[in-house]
């Protein structure tokens, strides 16, 4: 094969010091002339989704080795969601994507590796991975780890975890439940290895990737404990070897039509919000013009196919069943545009060898769950450049909504308050200084989320916020509010008893207070002391952008 990048390190007689230390690694002479892949493996023992890595580590490295590669494995850190939620730790948690593409990007560099093998799953991990891939620019494949199977108990009841955690703990609190029932709930949640079993962020993420091409089929929705994955990931080892001698890069498959695809595929399933951060990261890294409307103009023309968890009924074992991505594009054939993948088809030929898919999982666009689809782009005097709402998970009453404004500049206060059952039906719940730079990071708002639907006011109450949601949230709850308040941006300048009106259909949403006021607010608003002033998040907060441009870092 043509020259590699790895032969920096292991040709010429000037690479002696580089080959001497390689050896001292275990690698024998006879592999010096093969191309050497990195496995960036996202191991942990502290994230459900990510335990069964060990497993995967050793197929796709038998899979480098089948295809004539050496492989070299090396770490890359996680943060649970789950877990970071609620206290300090979700500050750290959306900044960490920033770690670790930048982490990626270092070892392949340092390193010379000629191909990459991103071992991921959950929330920022799989992104920061893409972010990777997109700036390298060399030979990647995406490696999903895979959902964890639902929990199972009497009477065919089906646990998971947003619904029976995070919802059941506020159901307890309500006194719909009782501490027997909540422990069982604890119990049964989490019952295997794997990201969380519904449509949230880390499983929506999944299936993106294979749909842009950048991960093998069925990938996406394959579950942790399959054997089907353990094949896959020895496949992908064998392909990226392929991939090198091909010279195949990321830019050649994340194309505006693939992040287009992408966009059309989360809005059918009624994925997370987070996916709108993430899909303008990558595009932002793979040097595709993907603004903010994109995501509204193809909401408008794509129907929502399937009703998944945390919102509807189905999970991910199911959407797995039912045919998985490829199932998807199927049914959404005649609005997706053919584009290259890693795989070696394209979308279209993979589409043509759809043979059957469960139409009572993913329905015909003759007969869809709703009309437009899970995603939703709101703008008005509120959100001047945007704010993001999962429509899917909007009940019809709460389509069209206006109430008053209860503020809180943190979640804990917002939290307190719903808590302390000081938030009643009407109130609009304004949650700021929660975006990326005024968090900073961006936390997530499960809690409170989970707290209104666990209470019963999901169909009387609404929550805005310039943070972000988890993909388990529902509820009519809109986030990304931009400019944020830590910018100045209207949601800075709310008022406890401010009138807000949401109007998704029309995809407004508006502060109605007259400009006269809001001047003569925006005259004596103050801008916050930092919350975090030390630490790498202190220097996060001076180069982060607000969400409307996915949340990237500029200099």
């Amino acid at each position: 094969m043509s020259q590699k990048r790895s032969d920096a390190i292991t040709q010429g007689f000037e690479r002696t010091p580089h080959r001497a230390l390689l050896k001292g690694t275990g690698v024998p002479q006879q592999q010096m002339d093969k191309p050497f892949i990195g496995i960036a493996s996202s191991f942990t023992d502290l994230i459900p989704g990510h335990t069964g890595m060990r497993d995967l580590e050793r197929f796709i490295e038998k899979g480098v080795h089948s295809g004539g590669g050496h492989s070299f494995i090396f770490g890359i850190p996680g943060v649970c969601d789950g877990i970071a939620m609620g206290h300090k730790g979700m500050h750290y948690s959306l900044p960490t994507r920033e770690l670790i593409a930048d982490m990626v990007e270092s070892i392949a560099e340092a390193h010379r590796l000629d191909g990459l093998v991103l071992l991921t799953n959950c929330d920022k991990i799989t992104p920061g991975m893409l972010m990777a891939a997109a700036r390298l620019d060399i030979p990647c494949i995406v490696v999903t780890a895979g959902p964890m199977m639902t929990g199972s108990g009497r009477e065919g009841r089906r646990y998971s975890f947003v619904t029976d955690t995070f919802e059941a703990m506020a159901q307890f609190k309500a006194g719909v439940i009782d501490e027997k029932e909540l422990k069982v709930c604890e119990d049964h949640a989490c019952p295997t290895a794997g990201s969380c079993q519904g449509l949230f962020t880390a499983n929506t993420m999944a299936i993106l990737t294979e749909t842009l091409g950048m991960s093998l089929m069925r990938c996406g929705t394959s579950l942790a404990v399959s054997s089907m994955k353990k094949r896959l990931a020895f496949a992908s080892g064998e392909r990226i070897v392929d991939l090198v001698r091909e010279q195949i890069t990321p830019r050649q498959i994340l194309t505006k039509e693939a992040f287009e695809n992408a966009i059309r595929v989360d809005l059918a399933l009624g994925g997370s919000t987070n996916t709108v951060l993430h899909l303008l990261s990558i595009a932002h890294e793979a040097g595709v013009d993907l603004p903010l409307e994109d995501f509204d103009r193809l909401g408008r023309e794509t129907p929502q196919l399937a009703s998944m968890n945390p919102g509807g009924i189905h999970f991910m074992e199911d959407l797995d069943a039912a045919g998985g991505v490829p199932a998807v594009l199927y049914q959404l054939r005649d609005q997706i545009a053919d584009n290259p993948t890693l795989t070696g088809p394209s979308i279209k030929e993979i589409i043509s060898c759809v043979k059957s898919v469960d139409d009572e999982v993913v329905h015909d666009v003759a007969s869809p769950v709703r009309a437009e689809g899970g995603l939703a782009v709101l703008f008005g005097n509120l959100a001047p450049k945007g704010a993001v709402v999962k429509q899917s998970g909007v009940s019809e009453k709460m389509m069209t909504f206006e109430g008053r404004a209860r503020c809180f500049d943190s979640e804990e206060a917002a939290m307190d308050a719903l808590m302390g059952g000081q938030v009643v039906a009407g109130d609009v719940v304004v949650i700021r200084y929660e975006g990326p730079k005024g968090g900073p990071g961006m936390r997530e708002m499960l809690a409170p989320t989970a707290t209104l639907m666990g209470l019963g006011l999901g169909d009387s109450v609404a929550l805005v916020t310039d943070g972000r949601f988890s993909g388990g949230t529902r509820g009519p709850c809109i986030g990304h509010i931009s400019p944020e308040a830590a910018e100045g941006g209207p949601i800075a300048l709310v008022q406890d008893g401010d009138k807000v009106l949401l109007d998704i259909p029309q995809r407004k949403l508006e502060l109605l207070v007259d400009e006269e006021e809001l001047a003569k607010r925006r005259a004596n608003w103050v801008a916050p002391e930092p919350k975090i002033k030390t630490g790498w998040l202190a220097r996060y907060a001076k180069v982060v952008t607000s969400a409307y441009t996915g949340a990237v870092c500029k200099a």
